[in-house]
């Protein structure tokens, strides 16, 4: 019998805003919508760690983060 010991995602995620806002204005709703995303993650109590936020040219955010899968124990993988 096999049983899942632990279990933890690597993810890469792009945050962008609509193409008609100014850069100015794409990266605050970026930032806003990176932090919601946080906020959602903490209230599913949904282990985490973000490992890189990158801004871009056009005010986007590639943010690479770890975060516990299905609430497995994810051992030592977010140290």
């Amino acid at each position: 019998m096999k049983r899942i010991q632990s279990a933890c995602l690597e993810q890469t995620i792009l945050f962008s805003a609509s193409d008609d806002l100014s850069p100015e204005l794409a990266a605050k709703t970026t930032r806003q919508e990176l932090e919601n995303y946080k906020l959602s993650l903490t209230r599913k109590q949904v282990a985490y760690k973000i490992e890189s936020e990158t801004p871009q040219p056009d005010g986007s955010l590639l943010v690479m983060l770890k975060r516990q899968y299905n609430f497995y124990s994810c051992g030592a993988y977010l140290d």
